[in-house]
């Protein structure tokens, strides 16, 4: 009967058509880029506006740097940084007793169907870049690159 209603031939491209399918591709795919750039945007609104009814975290000033999806949209994590780049515990902790509020915040100005579950990291690229320029200024690793 497969054969009849030409089933058993279309097999191959009926997987590369499935409406959710996964990105196959290196990196996050165009649908997880531009969703993790929206949510960050929202959240960094958020934050600056004081719409979270929390007084530790009104008094920190904190960065949304980056954020990236899971391949599914169901786990967004947030890439932030405190101002100055101190008081890291602080902020996780404060981001992380509000997460609820900000998914909720999140769901109701992004127009998302779903919202992902937010998950709070300390963004450690400034960090790294301040390792390589060290690195970059000794004397040796200059020689190295000069000779």
């Amino acid at each position: 009967m497969q054969s009849l209603l030409g089933i058993g031939r279309a097999a191959p491209y009926l997987s590369r058509m499935g409406k959710n399918k996964f990105h196959d591709g290196p990196g996050p795919s165009q649908r997880q880029l531009r969703v993790g750039e929206l949510i960050r945007r929202t959240l960094s609104e958020v934050i600056q506006r004081g719409d979270i009814h929390d007084p530790d975290l009104g008094r920190m000033s904190i960065t949304v740097s980056e954020v990236t999806t899971s391949p599914d949209l169901k786990i967004a994590t947030v890439y932030v940084m405190p101002l100055g780049g101190q008081h890291h515990k602080e902020a996780i902790e404060a981001l992380a007793r509000n997460k609820h509020e900000m998914r909720r915040a999140v769901g109701k100005k992004s127009g998302l169907k779903f919202t992902p579950d937010l998950r709070f990291r300390i963004d450690e690229t400034f960090d790294r870049m301040d390792e390589t320029r060290a690195m970059f200024a000794r004397d040796e690793v200059r020689r190295d690159l000069e000779g």
